[in-house]
């Protein structure tokens, strides 16, 4: 049976060698920012004694934003049960919105998000090509051979 566990300094190590693996770095860049993510809170649901799946989001008073959401198995729901608990921390934070950042190539992740109630809202026209004047280590081409170039903001409006 899984179970969510937050992100604490007694797990930190761990959460950070899951992002290491499956990011490639502790380092994000999102919108022009650089985000250290060892640093990110989060919730990861533990599984026989591993992280399944992994989310780590800021918020900033009013706007809950995903930074990241992994899953080791997909189509079991998993991602939906990390969603689901994000909505549920962003409302009992007093949220007004939930966003989540994607790139261009990442098809899968867009039509993810948009049959849980995200809106596609903002293009960041060639926001990684902005991206990797910063960190420049970021691939040129994605998924699919799709060149990498512009961020997609979807949100989500939660109410009361």
């Amino acid at each position: 049976m899984a179970i969510f566990h937050e992100i604490t300094p007694d797990n930190r190590r761990t959460v950070n060698e899951f992002l290491k693996e499956h990011w490639y770095a502790t380092t994000m860049v999102l919108r022009g920012d650089i985000l250290d993510m060892t640093k990110a809170e989060g919730f990861f649901l533990e599984a026989e004694g591993a992280i399944l799946a992994l989310l780590t989001y800021r918020f900033d008073g009013t706007i809950f934003e995903i930074l990241s959401l992994d899953s080791l198995r997909e189509n079991e729901g998993i991602g939906t049960q990390m969603v689901d608990e994000a909505v549920r921390r962003a409302k009992t934070l007093g949220a007004k919105k939930l966003v989540v950042l994607t790139s261009n190539d990442n098809m899968r992740a867009m039509a993810f998000y948009q049959k849980r109630g995200f809106d596609f809202v903002k293009l960041y026209r060639n926001g990684l090509d902005a991206a990797r004047r910063l960190k420049p280590d970021i691939p040129t081409v994605g998924r699919d051979n799709i060149p990498l170039r512009h961020e997609l903001e979807f949100e989500m409006i939660l109410e009361g």
